[in-house]
């Protein structure tokens, strides 16, 4: 009887955490290259150790339409400088007024909102969905 023969064992690599490390690199990778877009101008924005975080004081809304709302409360562009006035009266700070628009909304609406806006001494800012 030859009982050595059978007990002898050809070497193996186990390569079962290797394959779950590789697995995961390749779902890193694949990941990351599809989120980095090689078609995006880099440029270096400025930098602030303040806060420009600024006070909303009013909202103005300027829908599809081109029709402006202060607050939920319509009101003509004729008309916007003079209702302004009855928010802005109440800041003792320097106010600011922020713009919602519609991103179908009259580029040249936007602007003459802004420019009633200094006009009035507050400062515009627009608001801008990150998510876009």
């Amino acid at each position: 009887m030859n009982l050595k023969s059978r007990l002898r064992h050809s070497p193996e690599v186990h390569t079962g955490a290797l394959n779950d490390i590789l697995f995961i690199l390749l779902l890193f990778f694949l990941i990351v290259s599809t989120l980095a877009n090689p078609n995006v101008i880099k440029v270096s924005n400025p930098k602030s150790s303040t806060d420009t975080k600024a006070k909303q004081t009013v909202v103005v809304t300027i829908d599809k339409d081109q029709k402006l709302f202060i607050g939920a409360a319509p009101v003509t562009i004729d008309s916007l400088a003079s209702q302004l006035k009855i928010f802005l009266a109440k800041e003792t700070d320097k106010p600011s007024v922020v713009i919602n628009g519609d991103s179908v909304a009259s580029l040249g609406t936007t602007i003459r909102v802004m420019q009633i806006i200094k006009q009035l001494g507050a400062t515009p800012v627009i608001a801008v969905d990150p998510s876009r």
